[in-house]
């Protein structure tokens, strides 16, 4: 071979193993999906959502009550649910858990899990719901009913 020949085929391997190593980088890079901002109501959580703090559990205690748990087991679940979900809102959990005591009982397909995965997955709470087998204006209601509950409770 010339000098000549051997130039291009010089590029040629540097230029395969840079598409390869940046394809093997671009593999290794977690998946950022893009969600939308939910329309209204218990969408998915800003990034900025913060863990619950001494005053979210202690205002809890009431709802923990109706639900048959303990503000700490309220927690301690919540914990562990945002091990999964970072941006799982404290709010968002108790929702959850209120809407699949409220509605488990007619549609064993809602539970507080499914609930949470559905928010894992970028919908909102309503969103979720309607996927789960309720209409959009039973979702609404099912929303609001939760929300009265919790607000009720914490006075």
């Amino acid at each position: 071979m010339t000098p000549f020949m051997t130039t291009p085929v010089a590029a040629l391997v540097v230029a395969s193993l840079l598409v390869l190593g940046y394809g093997t980088l671009a593999a290794q890079r977690p998946a950022h999906p893009a969600t939308p901002p939910p329309p209204h109501g218990m969408g998915p959580a800003p990034s900025h959502a913060q863990p619950a703090g001494p005053n979210d559990v202690e205002r809890s205690r009431g709802i923990a009550t109706k639900l048959g748990t303990t503000a700490d087991a309220l927690k301690q679940a919540y914990d562990a649910a945002r091990a999964i979900n970072s941006k799982l809102t404290w709010g968002q959990f108790i929702a959850a858990n209120v809407l699949a005591h409220n509605l488990g009982a007619k549609n064993s397909k809602i539970t507080t899990d499914a609930i949470l995965l559905g928010l894992q997955g970028g919908k909102s709470i309503g969103q979720t719901l309607q996927g789960l087998g309720l209409s959009e204006k039973d979702a609404k209601e099912a929303e609001e009913q939760a929300r009265r509950e919790i607000g009720d409770s914490q006075k």
